[in-house]
Formats: C-alpha cells, sequence, structure tokens
C-alpha cells in the first residue's frame, strides 16, 4: 500500500538527527536546535531567483496603486499577519498597502480554530471581502503546500489577474504550481516531527522580511540602508529621525532636533530643506515631484 500524502512530505518526516529528543539534556537540545537552523540560510539562498522576482512584482503592483496580500493558516498566517503588521510602522506605509489573511480570522491569532484551512471557498471569500483587484499580489503561505485555505485564495486571484506568489517548503507543492512565482524553501524534516512553527517558520520568517522589504526598498522607502521614510511620532521615532539627520546632513543632534520641528516631523522634508537649502514647503513640493523618493529629490536637482 502506498503512503500517505502527509508521510511523503519533507515537512512531515523524521528527522533521524533528533529521534532521541526525549532524552537530551537542554544544552544537547540547543546544539541540535542550533545546527539544524544553521542550515535555513542555504536552503533561503537556493530561492534568491524566486525571491527577487517576486518582490520585483510586489514593487510594480504596488506602484501601480496595488496591494501586497499575505494569506495563510497557523503558524504561516500569524506570520503573514505579523509582517503585515509591521510595515506602517517601519516604512509610514498605508496601513492597508500590505494585508494579512489568516485562515479563521482575528481569533486564529491566537487560538487554534480546528478545521478552518480545510476550506478552499473560505480563502475564496476572504479576498473577495477585502475586495481583491488584479492591481494587487496575493502570497499564499504555506510551510506543507497543501493548505486548502491557500490554495482556494491562490485560485481566486488568479481568477482577478491579481499577481500569485507561492511559499512553501516541500518540493512540486500544489501551492507552488497554484502559483505564478514559486517559492521553495526545502528546510527538511523538523526537529520535533511535523512541527512546521519551527524551521518552516523561521524560514518563512525570513523570506516575508524580504518580501516586504525588498518591495519598499524598490518603491524608495530608504536612502541607503536608512529608514527615511517615518514619521517622528513618538520619543523613539523622533530620536530615530534625529540620528538620520545627523548622518545624512552632518549636523549636530540638537540642530537637527531644531530642522526636524520645522519639518513637522517628516524626515524626508527635513533632509531636503538642508540638503538643499529649501524652506519646509519646497522641500515638500521637491519630494512630491520625485514621488517621494528621498535620492531622486536630491540628485534629480534641476528636475
Amino acid at each position: 500500500m502506498g503512503q500517505s500524502m502527509s508521510e511523503e512530505l519533507t515537512t512531515e518526516s523524521v528527522n533521524p538527527a533528533t529521534t532521541e529528543l526525549d532524552r537530551m539534556s537542554s544544552l544537547e537540545f540547543v546544539r541540535a536546535v542550533n545546527r539544524e537552523d544553521a542550515q535555513l540560510a542555504a536552503a533561503v539562498a537556493a530561492q534568491e531567483l524566486q525571491i527577487a522576482n517576486a518582490i520585483d512584482l510586489i514593487a510594480t503592483r504596488m506602484a501601480g496603486g496595488g496591494r501586497l496580500v499575505y494569506v495563510g493558516a497557523g503558524t504561516s498566517g500569524r506570520l503573514g499577519v505579523l509582517d503585515a503588521a509591521e510595515c506602517p510602522p517601519t516604512f509610514n506605509a498605508d496601513p492597508g498597502q500590505v494585508v494579512g489573511l489568516i485562515a479563521g480570522g482575528e481569533r486564529a491569532l491566537t487560538e487554534a480554530i480546528e478545521g478552518a484551512e480545510d476550506s478552499r471557498e473560505a480563502g475564496r471569500q476572504d479576498l473577495q471581502g477585502i475586495g481583491l483587484s488584479g492591481k494587487d499580489v496575493v502570497v499564499g503561505i504555506a510551510a506543507s503546500g497543501t493548505t486548502p485555505y491557500v490554495l482556494g485564495a491562490l485560485d481566486y486571484a488568479r481568477e482577478c489577474a491579481a499577481g500569485t506568489v507561492g511559499f512553501s517548503c516541500n518540493p512540486g507543492s500544489p501551492v507552488g504550481a497554484a502559483a505564478a512565482i514559486a517559492i521553495t524553501v526545502v528546510v527538511g524534516p523538523e526537529i520535533l516531527s511535523g512541527s512546521t512553527r519551527m524551521k518552516a517558520g523561521t524560514a518563512t520568517k525570513m523570506v516575508l522580511n524580504m518580501l516586504s522589504t525588498g518591495a519598499m526598498v524598490r518603491l524608495g522607502k530608504t536612502y541607503g540602508n536608512l529608514m527615511v521614510d517615518l514619521r517622528a511620532s513618538n520619543r523613539k521615532l523622533r530620536e530615530r529621525a534625529v540620528r538620520i539627520i545627523v548622518r545624512v546632513t552632518g549636523l549636530s543632534a540638537s540642530e537637527a532636533g531644531t530642522l526636524l520641528q520645522a519639518s513637522s516631523g517628516d524626515l524626508k522634508v527635513a533632509i531636503v530643506s538642508q540638503k538643499l537649502g529649501l524652506d519646509a514647503g519646497e522641500a515638500r513640493r521637491r519630494l512630491e515631484l520625485a514621488a517621494g523618493r528621498l535620492r531622486h529629490a536630491l540628485e534629480h536637482v534641476g528636475s
């Protein structure tokens, strides 16, 4: 008799390095986990081209007014929601620009919702609920690559002519086949058999970080590696903004603070104002002409 689908999945197989897990000391356990996790960077590196292609797709759709929509169940869904939630404070992005959907809805963020991931129709309905359009990109996240909720969402995304990216940790998965771009990070058997919140979850977060950050960089949300597209809305962000102004302009911290205040807390306006000798209003206009891209505003003075 043949193996079941779950027995054939790499993520469900038994890791020979940890078959004595319950006999290990705490130190042995930590070393075993670290040895396994050390393999993740190479597994992600094997998918560099696919990840880069996905970044370009997302950035292009976002530049045209589209959204990045993560769809997943369980750990995969929670990681998508987490990445989406971190984009507004990091990049001053519109809260609706990156969306995270999880099977079972908001309740599923803190508790297991039995059977939520088994409905393909729910995946379609959740995308219908946010008004998915052909401008958007849907990233279906499923460590197993078989989650019905994610497959239903990708089916609907294709019907809407939305961009599609499928992330999984098993080669030749249905989720990969259902998407225009398949990112398949093969992390191997988990330390605790089938517990994809571990290696698969870590690899998922690595890739999602690349997708959202890479797209935002492509959209001009950074200057070099500096987080310049922020508004100084609290003490931590004000202090960060002052440090960035000091680094870019050479002003003292006190001078940078005064400049930031004169620019209504807008870091990019402050930098353009100082570097080009403009008042805040003219600096803001130049940034608008440069579509908010700080480097373009600074380097294309005659534009």
